[in-house]
């Protein structure tokens, strides 16, 4: 059963149509007559009328003779007055134009309907003339009669009216509508407020309202149906964030159904079936307006136009992304991932990635990434690799080495242990056994609270993720190299490469090796493939057996294409390769390639931003060897002499050059580059003038790259402003010494 208020609308509906149509056949009528009316004028001034219709009264004829009589004879002539009395008598002279034929005699009743049959129901706009009679003018012929046409102007009625209507129409009838528009807003918006509320304050009793206020997105007025949709689509959702149970609801089996309850039992069965059917039809609403909006649909029925699917769309993904966030352990989630995955690579990408990567950091037990990895698979695999690089970009955010660390501590950290009842009955007394046992069940409960889900179960959801992600990977690899997804492909290697399994090792070493000396990759790229070598090798790969001279090479080959006109953020990627290659490897390093690289690395400080040459001193400072002091002196070692042209380091006799770099950096007008510069300059003691402070030597070469960053184009930290002329007249010093810069 329909509620009343629904069939009063339609009511309402109804009669307003039929008050439209009645206007409109009224209107119609009115023109009709009109024409009607215009063309019987038409027809009745091309007929001659009878001279009967002429004839004045006899009090009008008497004043006309009067008239006469007093006129001036004496410039006229007799014939020629005769001649125009007798003109004056006929009905041409007055009803037509005197310039064309002049026809006598009467027309019959039948050929005025005739000659109004053949007049077009759609008559042709002419221009109306109007004619000026002069005087005539006589000759040898006779009198000739003389006039003048002239065009007017007049609009008729129905262009009267049509000219009115638009111009005075549009201002009125548009603020008419508007205010019509706002009040009717007005009026919705009260209504799901008030619904809205009603349901909030009492869900159990009022979520039957659920259907009623879902019943407003098929709002079928043009004028409101767009603000109306997007309203209703933001208040359930935000009903449903705040009604939905912490639980998942399950369906009752029919054995549940057919035992009698509590009315309390039953009234919560009622409120959970409702609230699961509503919240289903609801996400059925959202997915199909998205639905229809990639499909490009357009309905006879639809109140919405196309050009208004768009922003629909985006309120509907909007409201998919909230409710993926703030009910994920609630019913329909893996449903809402099925629908918002596939919107990772529209329009609307960005907002479906944020929320995915939102969803990966807050997921702490892997049910959801899963479902998430599982189904960005998949679509990958379906539109054979032709998707965003944002979509796997996403995948950078799963929380999968942060559990596992997390699991490293808890299996290390010492486990409680329970007294039996045999130790108790020995050891304590009856008073102190039952304080123990309610000590126990309190521990045991908070036990429970803080791990809610076995961490078996964590590890397996977690390994499983974790293939689905290799599977994509290698695939990317295997099939479509050339892809502008290799870069994200990279990238996830290099930040999960530590978690593969050994058997896999020597297959990815092999390709990355081959995309490397492909010559196909661009820096970034390579940085990420030499990052994904050492990653592996640092970590579970250090059981291996592999001297990676290769990548070595590479790196140092790349470092002198990195300077202050390239994107920066490359400088990220090589301090990582750093900490893997030499700080991590240091036994595995030699001494001539460790001090190839710290020259190298000291001469690239020199045409980096200095946020930049930062982070590659304390890079210098970190893989400091303990022969590397030999590059401070300008003592020779050995034969040969430096050569830097050269892209092997283990031969470019590095131990013959020394650090004349940091000499150059001790006057960078960078604070920190200049104690970077003096404390390397010095041998890095730990103590005395030279040494750093704890902010600094405690932070890492990445930290303290973004800690001096310059990415908003201002001094970090700030320069000291130039001193006031007060101060240079009483210090009587040359302005150029007090310059900030030195």
């Amino acid at each position: 059963q329909r509620p009343l208020t629904d069939l009063g609308v339609k009511l309402e509906n109804k009669l307003k149509n039929r008050q439209l149509k009645q206007q409109n056949v009224a209107k119609k009528q009115r023109k009709e007559q009109k024409k009607l009316r215009q063309a019987v004028k038409d027809a009745v001034i091309r007929t001659p009328r009878p001279l009967e219709t002429y004839r004045r009264r006899p009090d009008e004829e008497e004043g006309e003779e009067e008239f006469l009589e007093t006129l001036p004879t004496d410039m006229m002539e007799d014939g020629d007055l005769q001649q125009m009395t007798a003109m004056a008598r006929q009905a041409s002279f007055i009803t037509r134009d005197l310039s064309g034929p002049v026809h006598g005699g009467k027309k019959r009743t039948s050929d005025v309907v005739r000659s109004y049959e053949k007049v077009p129901r759609k008559m042709a706009r002419t221009e109306e003339k109007e004619v000026i009679h002069l005087l005539p003018i006589k000759d040898r012929t006779g009198v000739i009669p003389q006039s003048v046409e002239r065009v007017v102007n007049k609009p008729s009625e129905d262009e009267e009216e049509e000219d009115e209507g638009p111009a005075d129409e549009p201002e009125e009838v548009e603020n008419e509508r508007e205010q019509l528009r706002a009040q009717k807003i007005n009026q919705m918006k009260l209504r799901i407020a008030s619904l809205g509320s009603a349901i909030i304050s009492d869900p159990v009793h009022n979520i039957k309202r659920l259907k009623e206020l879902r019943g407003m997105l098929m709002e079928s007025d043009p004028c409101v149906a767009v603000t109306i949709r997007k309203l209703v689509m933001v208040s359930l959702m935000e009903i449903f964030k705040d009604v939905a149970p912490t639980y998942r609801i399950r369906p009752l089996t029919p054995a549940e159904k057919a035992v009698k309850v509590k009315k309390e039992t039953q009234q919560l069965r009622e409120f959970e079936e409702g609230l699961v059917s509503q919240y289903k039809f609801y996400l059925e609403d959202l997915e199909q307006t998205i639905k229809d909006w990639k499909q490009k649909k357009k309905k006879r029925s639809q109140a919405v136009g196309f050009q208004s699917y768009r922003s629909l769309a985006e309120v509907s993904a909007r409201c998919l992304c909230e409710l993926l966030l703030a009910l994920p352990h609630f019913n329909f989630h893996n449903n809402i991932i099925v629908a918002l995955v596939p919107l990772m690579n529209d329009p609307v990408s960005g907002m479906c990635c944020d929320a995915f990567k939102k969803l990966f950091h807050q997921d702490k037990l892997g049910e959801a990434s899963l479902a998430t990895v599982r189904v960005i698979s998949g679509l990958v695999k379906s539109l054979n690799y032709n998707v965003r690089p944002e979509l796997l970009r996403t995948l950078l955010s799963l929380r999968i080495k942060e559990v596992e660390m997390k699991k490293d501590i808890e299996d290390t950290a010492p486990k409680k242990k329970f007294m039996n009842n045999k130790e108790k009955k020995k050891q304590l007394s009856r008073m102190q056994r039952k304080w123990k046992k309610a000590e126990e069940k309190l521990d045991k409960e908070l036990l429970e609270a803080e791990a809610s889900e076995s961490k078996e179960k964590k590890i397996k959801l977690h390994t499983e993720t974790l293939n689905i992600v290799f599977l994509i990977y290698f695939r990317i690899l295997k099939k479509a190299q050339k892809s502008v997804l290799l870069p994200a492909v990279l990238e996830g290697l290099a930040n999960f490469s530590h978690l593969i399994n050994l058997e896999f090792f020597d297959d990815l070493l092999n390709v990355l090796q081959s995309l490397i000396q492909s010559g196909d990759l661009t820096n970034r790229e390579t940085l990420h493939c030499i990052q994904a070598v050492f990653t592996i090798l640092s970590g579970q790969g250090d059981v291996l057996n592999i001297d990676p001279l290769n990548f070595y090479s590479q790196l140092y080959r790349m470092l002198p294409r990195l300077h202050a006109g390239a994107p920066n953020d490359d400088i990220i990627i090589v301090l990582r390769c750093l900490d893997a290659m030499l700080t991590r490897r240091r036994k595995q390093v030699t001494l001539q390639r460790a001090m190839a690289f710290v020259k190298r690395l000291s001469t690239l400080s020199l045409h980096v931003l200095p946020n930049a040459s930062v982070g590659i001193l304390a890079a210098n400072r970190a893989a400091s060897f303990p022969k590397c002091d030999f590059l401070l002196d300008n003592e020779v070692q050995g034969s040969g002499f430096y050569l830097p042209e050269l892209e092997e380091p283990e031969h470019c006799n590095a131990q013959n050059t020394a650090l004349w770099e940091l000499h150059t950096l001790q006057r960078h007008y960078h604070p920190v580059v200049r104690q970077f510069a003096v404390h390397l300059s010095r041998g890095a003691p730990s103590e005395g003038s030279a040494a750093l402070g704890v902010k600094l030597s405690r932070r890492s070469p990445v930290e303290l790259f973004g800690d001096y960053s310059v990415k908003d184009m201002n001094f970090n930290p700030p320069v000291a402003p130039p001193a006031t002329k007060k101060k240079v007249q009483e210090s009587n010093a040359p302005s150029h010494v007090l310059s900030p810069i030195s």
